[in-house]
Protein backbone atom coordinates (compact mmCIF):
# COMPACT_ATOMS: atom_id res chain seq x y z
CA UNK A 1 0.00 0.00 0.00
CA UNK A 2 1.43 3.81 -0.77
CA UNK A 3 0.55 6.77 1.32
CA UNK A 4 -0.50 9.86 -0.97
CA UNK A 5 0.75 12.87 0.02
CA UNK A 6 0.29 16.76 -1.21
CA UNK A 7 2.98 19.73 -1.31
CA UNK A 8 3.58 22.66 -3.03
CA UNK A 9 7.85 22.08 -2.83
CA UNK A 10 8.95 18.43 -2.89
CA UNK A 11 12.56 18.65 -2.16
CA UNK A 12 15.22 15.72 -1.76
CA UNK A 13 17.87 15.82 0.40
CA UNK A 14 17.88 17.85 3.39
CA UNK A 15 21.68 18.24 3.83
CA UNK A 16 23.01 22.00 3.50
CA UNK A 17 21.57 22.70 -0.34
CA UNK A 18 18.34 21.59 0.47
CA UNK A 19 18.25 23.35 3.78
CA UNK A 20 19.53 26.59 2.73
CA UNK A 21 16.67 26.31 -0.18
CA UNK A 22 13.41 25.67 2.34
CA UNK A 23 14.59 28.35 4.72
CA UNK A 24 14.42 31.40 1.77
CA UNK A 25 11.05 29.59 0.30
CA UNK A 26 10.16 29.66 3.75
CA UNK A 27 10.65 33.27 4.58
CA UNK A 28 10.01 34.86 0.76
CA UNK A 29 6.87 32.43 0.54
CA UNK A 30 3.40 31.18 1.49
CA UNK A 31 4.39 27.97 -0.04
CA UNK A 32 4.55 24.30 2.03
CA UNK A 33 7.03 21.69 1.47
CA UNK A 34 8.19 18.16 2.43
CA UNK A 35 11.60 17.06 2.50
CA UNK A 36 12.80 13.91 2.24
CA UNK A 37 15.93 12.45 3.40
CA UNK A 38 18.37 9.10 4.08
CA UNK A 39 19.59 10.00 6.91
CA UNK A 40 18.18 10.14 10.33
CA UNK A 41 18.63 13.63 10.84
CA UNK A 42 19.63 16.73 8.86
CA UNK A 43 22.73 17.93 7.63
CA UNK A 44 23.54 15.98 4.83
CA UNK A 45 27.29 14.63 4.48
CA UNK A 46 27.51 16.45 8.08
CA UNK A 47 25.66 13.12 9.53
CA UNK A 48 29.18 11.45 8.29
CA UNK A 49 31.83 14.18 8.76
CA UNK A 50 35.18 12.88 10.38
CA UNK A 51 35.36 14.11 14.34
CA UNK A 52 37.86 16.13 13.47
CA UNK A 53 36.86 18.58 10.40
CA UNK A 54 35.79 21.63 10.80
CA UNK A 55 34.61 24.41 8.02
CA UNK A 56 37.44 25.59 5.88
CA UNK A 57 35.86 29.31 5.80
CA UNK A 58 34.55 31.29 8.56
CA UNK A 59 31.08 30.05 9.85
CA UNK A 60 29.48 33.50 9.14
CA UNK A 61 29.38 32.14 5.57
CA UNK A 62 27.73 28.94 6.02
CA UNK A 63 24.34 27.29 7.21
CA UNK A 64 20.75 28.79 6.69
CA UNK A 65 19.50 32.77 5.81
CA UNK A 66 17.49 33.15 8.80
CA UNK A 67 19.51 31.76 11.57
CA UNK A 68 23.61 33.06 12.65
CA UNK A 69 25.81 29.78 12.30
CA UNK A 70 29.02 31.91 13.62
CA UNK A 71 29.29 33.23 17.37
CA UNK A 72 30.95 36.57 16.33
CA UNK A 73 34.38 35.11 17.74
CA UNK A 74 37.89 35.33 16.51
CA UNK A 75 39.99 32.22 16.96
CA UNK A 76 42.77 32.92 19.61
CA UNK A 77 44.36 30.14 19.50
CA UNK A 78 45.59 27.14 17.01
CA UNK A 79 45.91 27.61 13.08
CA UNK A 80 43.60 29.37 12.73
CA UNK A 81 44.43 32.25 15.25
CA UNK A 82 43.51 35.57 14.64
CA UNK A 83 40.47 34.82 11.69
CA UNK A 84 36.67 34.31 11.81
CA UNK A 85 36.14 30.95 13.79
CA UNK A 86 35.39 27.83 11.35
CA UNK A 87 32.64 25.94 13.19
CA UNK A 88 32.92 22.02 13.84
CA UNK A 89 31.29 19.49 12.21
CA UNK A 90 29.88 18.47 15.16
CA UNK A 91 28.46 22.11 15.95
CA UNK A 92 27.23 22.52 12.34
CA UNK A 93 25.18 18.98 12.52
CA UNK A 94 23.90 20.36 15.73
CA UNK A 95 22.98 23.91 14.16
CA UNK A 96 20.78 22.13 10.76
CA UNK A 97 19.08 19.65 13.77
CA UNK A 98 17.89 23.04 15.71
CA UNK A 99 16.79 24.92 12.01
CA UNK A 100 14.65 22.05 11.72
CA UNK A 101 13.18 21.38 15.33
CA UNK A 102 12.94 25.36 16.02
CA UNK A 103 12.51 26.64 12.83
CA UNK A 104 10.93 24.42 9.93
CA UNK A 105 8.50 21.93 11.88
CA UNK A 106 7.14 24.61 13.98
CA UNK A 107 5.96 26.79 11.16
CA UNK A 108 3.45 23.95 10.11
CA UNK A 109 4.38 24.59 6.72
CA UNK A 110 7.28 21.59 6.66
CA UNK A 111 6.86 17.95 6.56
CA UNK A 112 10.27 16.17 7.39
CA UNK A 113 10.59 12.10 6.56
CA UNK A 114 13.95 11.23 7.46
CA UNK A 115 15.24 7.51 6.89
CA UNK A 116 13.61 7.46 3.28
CA UNK A 117 15.17 6.64 -0.03
CA UNK A 118 13.98 8.83 -2.81
CA UNK A 119 12.98 6.51 -5.23
CA UNK A 120 12.05 9.20 -8.48
CA UNK A 121 8.81 10.46 -9.93
CA UNK A 122 7.79 11.78 -6.15
CA UNK A 123 8.04 8.49 -4.32
CA UNK A 124 9.88 6.97 -1.67
CA UNK A 125 10.11 4.52 1.02
CA UNK A 126 10.91 4.17 4.63
CA UNK A 127 14.24 2.70 5.06
CA UNK A 128 12.95 1.63 9.38
CA UNK A 129 9.45 0.19 7.89
CA UNK A 130 9.13 0.00 4.21
CA UNK A 131 6.33 1.98 3.96
CA UNK A 132 5.91 3.87 0.57
CA UNK A 133 4.81 7.42 -0.25
CA UNK A 134 4.19 9.24 -3.05
CA UNK A 135 4.03 12.58 -3.14
CA UNK A 136 2.33 14.84 -6.02
CA UNK A 137 4.28 18.50 -6.08
CA UNK A 138 2.09 21.07 -7.10
CA UNK A 139 4.51 23.38 -8.13
CA UNK A 140 7.91 21.78 -8.35
CA UNK A 141 10.38 19.30 -7.43
CA UNK A 142 13.92 20.51 -5.76
CA UNK A 143 16.58 17.79 -6.68
CA UNK A 144 19.27 18.86 -3.76
CA UNK A 145 21.30 16.14 -4.21
CA UNK A 146 22.57 16.98 -7.55
CA UNK A 147 26.04 17.83 -6.13
CA UNK A 148 26.56 14.57 -4.98
CA UNK A 149 29.10 15.18 -2.17
CA UNK A 150 31.01 12.17 -0.71
CA UNK A 151 32.50 11.55 2.48
CA UNK A 152 35.37 9.18 3.10
CA UNK A 153 33.12 6.97 5.75
CA UNK A 154 31.16 6.06 2.84
CA UNK A 155 33.65 6.31 0.01
CA UNK A 156 34.25 3.40 -1.78
CA UNK A 157 38.01 3.88 -2.70
CA UNK A 158 39.14 3.01 -6.26
CA UNK A 159 42.26 1.10 -6.00
CA UNK A 160 42.30 -2.60 -4.54
CA UNK A 161 43.10 -3.05 -0.56
CA UNK A 162 45.14 -6.34 0.35
CA UNK A 163 43.19 -7.92 3.36
CA UNK A 164 46.39 -7.79 5.41
CA UNK A 165 46.69 -4.06 5.20
CA UNK A 166 45.78 -1.60 8.23
CA UNK A 167 43.46 0.43 6.07
CA UNK A 168 40.90 3.31 7.40
CA UNK A 169 39.02 6.43 7.05
CA UNK A 170 39.89 9.60 8.80
CA UNK A 171 37.10 9.10 11.22
CA UNK A 172 38.50 6.04 12.56
CA UNK A 173 41.72 7.56 13.62
CA UNK A 174 40.74 8.75 17.15
CA UNK A 175 40.49 5.24 18.13
CA UNK A 176 43.79 4.19 17.69
CA UNK A 177 45.11 2.90 20.93
CA UNK A 178 49.01 1.76 20.17
CA UNK A 179 51.60 3.81 17.56
CA UNK A 180 51.99 2.16 14.05
CA UNK A 181 55.06 2.16 11.78
CA UNK A 182 54.16 4.84 10.44
CA UNK A 183 50.82 7.23 8.70
CA UNK A 184 50.44 7.08 4.43
CA UNK A 185 47.80 9.64 4.06
CA UNK A 186 46.37 8.97 0.75
CA UNK A 187 44.91 12.38 -0.96
CA UNK A 188 46.18 15.63 -1.76
CA UNK A 189 42.70 17.44 -1.43
CA UNK A 190 41.15 18.75 1.95
CA UNK A 191 40.55 15.76 3.51
CA UNK A 192 44.31 15.30 3.36
CA UNK A 193 45.55 18.56 4.52
CA UNK A 194 43.14 17.74 7.32
CA UNK A 195 44.15 14.21 8.69
CA UNK A 196 48.05 15.56 8.20
CA UNK A 197 47.68 18.96 10.03
CA UNK A 198 45.34 16.25 13.01
CA UNK A 199 48.29 13.93 13.14
CA UNK A 200 51.20 17.14 13.70
CA UNK A 201 48.59 18.34 15.53
CA UNK A 202 48.32 15.43 18.16
CA UNK A 203 52.73 15.06 18.08
CA UNK A 204 53.17 12.54 15.44
CA UNK A 205 56.87 13.33 13.88
CA UNK A 206 56.68 14.78 10.71
CA UNK A 207 58.84 12.28 9.06
CA UNK A 208 56.39 9.15 10.12
CA UNK A 209 53.97 11.10 7.57
CA UNK A 210 54.04 9.88 4.06
CA UNK A 211 51.55 12.10 2.27
CA UNK A 212 50.43 10.52 -1.02
CA UNK A 213 49.64 13.25 -3.49
CA UNK A 214 48.46 12.58 -7.26
CA UNK A 215 47.89 16.38 -7.75
CA UNK A 216 48.93 19.43 -5.95
CA UNK A 217 46.24 22.21 -5.60
CA UNK A 218 46.16 25.71 -5.44
CA UNK A 219 44.65 26.88 -2.04
CA UNK A 220 43.05 29.74 -1.28
CA UNK A 221 44.29 32.54 1.65
CA UNK A 222 42.10 31.79 4.10
CA UNK A 223 42.33 35.65 5.81
CA UNK A 224 41.00 36.94 2.89
CA UNK A 225 37.73 35.57 2.93
CA UNK A 226 37.01 36.72 6.06
CA UNK A 227 33.59 38.87 5.96
CA UNK A 228 33.66 41.36 9.10
CA UNK A 229 34.82 44.39 8.85
CA UNK A 230 38.03 44.20 10.68
CA UNK A 231 39.21 42.46 7.71
CA UNK A 232 38.12 45.08 4.74
CA UNK A 233 41.65 45.14 3.56
CA UNK A 234 42.50 41.79 3.27
CA UNK A 235 39.10 40.60 1.57
CA UNK A 236 37.75 43.28 -0.41
CA UNK A 237 42.03 44.17 -1.37
CA UNK A 238 42.21 40.59 -2.33
CA UNK A 239 39.55 40.80 -4.59
CA UNK A 240 40.82 43.89 -6.20
CA UNK A 241 44.02 41.75 -6.41
CA UNK A 242 42.68 39.52 -8.02
CA UNK A 243 40.71 40.78 -10.90
CA UNK A 244 43.66 43.75 -11.33
CA UNK A 245 45.91 40.23 -11.76
CA UNK A 246 43.27 38.39 -14.41
CA UNK A 247 43.37 42.28 -16.40
CA UNK A 248 46.89 42.41 -16.52
CA UNK A 249 47.68 38.51 -17.62
CA UNK A 250 49.63 38.09 -20.25
CA UNK A 251 48.86 34.09 -20.22
CA UNK A 252 46.90 31.72 -17.75
CA UNK A 253 50.32 30.95 -16.56
CA UNK A 254 51.04 34.43 -15.95
CA UNK A 255 47.96 34.85 -14.12
CA UNK A 256 48.02 31.95 -11.92
CA UNK A 257 51.96 33.96 -10.82
CA UNK A 258 50.42 36.90 -10.60
CA UNK A 259 47.68 35.86 -8.28
CA UNK A 260 50.06 33.64 -5.79
CA UNK A 261 51.93 37.06 -6.17
CA UNK A 262 48.92 38.61 -4.45
CA UNK A 263 48.84 36.25 -1.78
CA UNK A 264 45.12 35.49 -3.36
CA UNK A 265 46.77 31.80 -4.30
CA UNK A 266 48.96 29.52 -2.23
CA UNK A 267 50.42 26.11 -2.81
CA UNK A 268 52.38 24.16 -0.41
CA UNK A 269 55.06 23.22 -2.29
CA UNK A 270 56.85 26.59 -4.20
CA UNK A 271 58.35 24.02 -6.12
CA UNK A 272 55.56 22.13 -7.77
CA UNK A 273 53.04 23.78 -10.36
CA UNK A 274 49.63 23.17 -9.26
CA UNK A 275 46.58 21.10 -11.48
CA UNK A 276 44.15 20.61 -9.22
CA UNK A 277 41.84 23.40 -7.50
CA UNK A 278 39.01 22.72 -5.85
CA UNK A 279 38.43 26.13 -3.72
CA UNK A 280 40.36 24.95 -0.60
CA UNK A 281 41.24 27.00 1.86
CA UNK A 282 44.01 27.32 3.80
CA UNK A 283 45.55 29.24 6.55
CA UNK A 284 49.14 30.84 6.69
CA UNK A 285 50.02 28.57 9.62
CA UNK A 286 48.57 25.42 8.26
CA UNK A 287 50.79 26.48 5.15
CA UNK A 288 53.40 26.40 7.40
CA UNK A 289 52.70 23.32 9.21
CA UNK A 290 52.16 21.59 6.06
CA UNK A 291 55.80 22.01 4.75
CA UNK A 292 57.31 20.50 7.54
CA UNK A 293 55.64 16.90 5.96
CA UNK A 294 59.13 16.32 3.71
CA UNK A 295 57.76 12.57 2.88
CA UNK A 296 55.37 13.77 -0.19
CA UNK A 297 55.12 11.22 -3.08
CA UNK A 298 54.29 12.12 -6.35
CA UNK A 299 53.80 9.27 -8.53
CA UNK A 300 49.95 9.29 -9.59
CA UNK A 301 47.29 7.79 -8.65
CA UNK A 302 47.36 4.39 -6.24
CA UNK A 303 46.22 1.40 -7.93
CA UNK A 304 47.00 -1.17 -5.17
CA UNK A 305 47.80 -1.11 -1.85
CA UNK A 306 48.97 -4.77 -0.51
CA UNK A 307 50.59 -5.66 2.52
CA UNK A 308 54.23 -5.18 2.06
CA UNK A 309 54.06 -2.60 -1.26
CA UNK A 310 51.71 0.59 -2.91
CA UNK A 311 51.11 0.40 -6.01
CA UNK A 312 50.64 3.44 -8.07
CA UNK A 313 50.24 4.98 -11.83
CA UNK A 314 54.04 6.21 -11.38
CA UNK A 315 55.60 3.37 -9.27
CA UNK A 316 55.76 1.24 -6.18
CA UNK A 317 56.37 2.44 -2.69
CA UNK A 318 57.80 -0.43 0.42
CA UNK A 319 54.90 -0.41 3.42
CA UNK A 320 53.96 -2.66 6.11
CA UNK A 321 51.49 -4.07 8.00
CA UNK A 322 52.31 -2.06 11.07
CA UNK A 323 51.35 0.94 8.93
CA UNK A 324 48.25 2.68 8.93
CA UNK A 325 47.29 3.89 5.81
CA UNK A 326 44.31 6.61 5.89
CA UNK A 327 42.22 7.01 2.76
CA UNK A 328 41.43 10.86 2.22
CA UNK A 329 41.02 9.95 -1.49
CA UNK A 330 36.92 10.71 -1.60
CA UNK A 331 36.50 13.72 -3.94
CA UNK A 332 34.34 15.79 -2.15
CA UNK A 333 31.62 16.80 -4.67
CA UNK A 334 31.44 13.59 -7.51
CA UNK A 335 29.02 15.12 -10.06
CA UNK A 336 30.82 18.48 -12.14
CA UNK A 337 27.80 17.90 -14.89
CA UNK A 338 25.99 21.44 -15.22
CA UNK A 339 22.15 21.75 -16.33
CA UNK A 340 20.12 24.38 -15.77
CA UNK A 341 18.94 25.47 -12.73
CA UNK A 342 15.32 25.80 -13.49
CA UNK A 343 13.24 23.21 -16.07
CA UNK A 344 9.53 23.10 -15.69
CA UNK A 345 8.61 21.43 -12.90
CA UNK A 346 12.02 20.68 -11.71
CA UNK A 347 14.53 23.30 -9.85
CA UNK A 348 18.24 21.80 -9.71
CA UNK A 349 19.74 23.91 -7.17
CA UNK A 350 23.67 24.44 -8.14
CA UNK A 351 26.73 27.21 -7.70
CA UNK A 352 25.99 30.42 -9.08
CA UNK A 353 28.85 31.84 -6.83
CA UNK A 354 31.47 30.57 -6.98
CA UNK A 355 32.63 28.41 -3.26
CA UNK A 356 29.29 28.88 -1.82
CA UNK A 357 26.76 26.53 -2.63
CA UNK A 358 24.73 27.21 0.37
CA UNK A 359 24.26 31.27 -0.62
CA UNK A 360 23.72 29.77 -4.22
CA UNK A 361 20.55 27.48 -3.13
CA UNK A 362 19.43 30.18 -0.88
CA UNK A 363 19.93 33.11 -3.80
CA UNK A 364 18.05 30.38 -6.07
CA UNK A 365 14.92 30.20 -3.48
CA UNK A 366 14.71 33.74 -3.95
CA UNK A 367 14.64 33.91 -7.26
CA UNK A 368 12.04 31.01 -7.62
CA UNK A 369 9.81 33.01 -4.70
CA UNK A 370 9.92 36.72 -6.66
CA UNK A 371 10.08 35.69 -10.41
CA UNK A 372 7.92 33.96 -12.90
CA UNK A 373 9.47 33.86 -16.03
CA UNK A 374 11.84 30.85 -16.46
CA UNK A 375 13.90 32.40 -18.87
CA UNK A 376 14.63 34.86 -16.88
CA UNK A 377 15.17 32.56 -13.33
CA UNK A 378 17.88 31.25 -15.48
CA UNK A 379 19.24 34.41 -16.47
CA UNK A 380 19.72 35.14 -12.91
CA UNK A 381 20.76 31.50 -11.75
CA UNK A 382 23.69 30.80 -14.08
CA UNK A 383 24.91 28.17 -12.75
CA UNK A 384 29.11 28.42 -12.08
CA UNK A 385 31.47 25.31 -12.92
CA UNK A 386 32.62 23.46 -9.78
CA UNK A 387 36.34 23.44 -10.62
CA UNK A 388 38.38 20.74 -10.77
CA UNK A 389 41.84 21.60 -13.00
CA UNK A 390 43.62 24.51 -12.24
CA UNK A 391 41.90 26.47 -15.25
CA UNK A 392 38.44 25.89 -14.18
CA UNK A 393 39.43 29.23 -11.88
CA UNK A 394 39.36 30.77 -14.82
CA UNK A 395 35.58 29.32 -16.43
CA UNK A 396 34.10 29.98 -13.10
CA UNK A 397 34.98 33.52 -12.74
CA UNK A 398 33.91 34.23 -16.53
CA UNK A 399 30.54 32.59 -15.20
CA UNK A 400 30.24 34.24 -11.75
CA UNK A 401 31.06 38.07 -13.41
CA UNK A 402 28.21 37.21 -15.59
CA UNK A 403 25.93 36.46 -12.96
CA UNK A 404 26.94 39.56 -10.68
CA UNK A 405 26.31 41.94 -13.52
CA UNK A 406 23.13 40.90 -13.97
CA UNK A 407 22.34 40.68 -10.47
CA UNK A 408 23.98 44.56 -10.22
CA UNK A 409 21.01 45.84 -12.42
CA UNK A 410 18.16 44.68 -10.55
CA UNK A 411 17.47 46.82 -7.37
CA UNK A 412 15.48 44.20 -5.74
CA UNK A 413 18.69 41.66 -5.65
CA UNK A 414 20.80 44.13 -4.90
CA UNK A 415 18.78 44.91 -1.49
CA UNK A 416 18.53 41.13 -0.80
CA UNK A 417 22.35 40.25 -1.27
CA UNK A 418 23.14 43.67 1.19
CA UNK A 419 20.76 42.09 3.93
CA UNK A 420 21.26 38.34 3.38
CA UNK A 421 23.42 37.35 5.69
CA UNK A 422 25.10 34.35 3.35
CA UNK A 423 26.64 36.93 1.32
CA UNK A 424 29.18 37.99 3.26
CA UNK A 425 31.01 40.92 1.77
CA UNK A 426 27.85 43.44 0.50
CA UNK A 427 27.19 44.85 3.74
CA UNK A 428 30.91 45.51 4.53
CA UNK A 429 31.13 47.13 1.22
CA UNK A 430 28.07 49.09 2.14
CA UNK A 431 28.91 50.48 5.46
CA UNK A 432 32.24 52.34 4.30
CA UNK A 433 31.90 55.85 5.23
CA UNK A 434 33.21 59.06 2.81
CA UNK A 435 35.87 59.87 5.05
CA UNK A 436 37.37 56.05 4.94
CA UNK A 437 39.47 56.94 2.17
CA UNK A 438 41.83 53.65 2.33
CA UNK A 439 38.68 52.04 2.20
CA UNK A 440 37.49 54.01 -0.82
CA UNK A 441 40.60 53.58 -2.63
CA UNK A 442 40.38 49.75 -2.60
CA UNK A 443 36.51 49.96 -3.75
CA UNK A 444 37.94 52.20 -7.07
CA UNK A 445 40.58 49.55 -7.35
CA UNK A 446 38.16 46.86 -7.90
CA UNK A 447 35.52 48.77 -9.89
CA UNK A 448 37.85 49.97 -12.14
CA UNK A 449 39.67 46.02 -12.76
CA UNK A 450 36.25 44.85 -13.45
CA UNK A 451 35.79 45.54 -16.95
CA UNK A 452 39.29 44.88 -17.89
CA UNK A 453 39.64 41.57 -16.27
CA UNK A 454 36.56 40.17 -18.16
CA UNK A 455 38.01 41.52 -21.30
CA UNK A 456 41.16 39.55 -20.47
CA UNK A 457 39.58 36.56 -19.40
CA UNK A 458 37.64 36.26 -22.95
CA UNK A 459 41.43 36.27 -24.44
CA UNK A 460 42.52 33.77 -21.73
CA UNK A 461 39.60 31.52 -22.20
CA UNK A 462 40.47 31.44 -25.85
CA UNK A 463 44.29 30.64 -24.95
CA UNK A 464 42.24 27.41 -23.11
CA UNK A 465 40.23 26.61 -26.67
CA UNK A 466 36.97 27.90 -24.86
CA UNK A 467 35.84 31.21 -27.04
CA UNK A 468 32.33 29.58 -27.97
CA UNK A 469 31.16 28.73 -24.78
CA UNK A 470 32.93 31.63 -22.94
CA UNK A 471 33.43 34.26 -25.16
CA UNK A 472 31.22 36.64 -23.30
CA UNK A 473 32.44 37.13 -20.03
CA UNK A 474 31.98 40.74 -19.48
Amino acid sequence: MTTELETDYLIVGSGAVGMAFADTLLTDSDADMLLVDRNHKPGGHWNQAYPFVTLHQPSAFYGVSSLELSKGRIDTMGLNKGLNELATGAEVSAYFDEVMRSRFLPSGRVAYHPMCDYLGEGEFVSRLTGERFRVRARKKTVDATWLNTTVPLTHTPNFSVAPDVRFLPPNRLPEIDSPPAGFVVIGGGKTGIDTCLWLLEHGVDPDRIQWIVSRDAWLLNRRNTQPTPEFFHDAIGSQAAQYEAIAAATSVDDLFGRLEEARYFLRIDTDVRPTMFHGATISEAELAEMRRIRNVVRMGRVSALEADRIVLNGGVLPTTPQHVHVDCSASAIRNLAMKPVFQGSLITPQTVRPYQPVFSAAFIAHVEATRDDEATKNRLCGVVPLPNHDTDYLRFTAASLRNQQAWSQDPELRQWLHDNRLDGFSRIVAAVTPGETDKLAILGRLRGSLRPAAENLRRLLAELGDTAKHGDAA
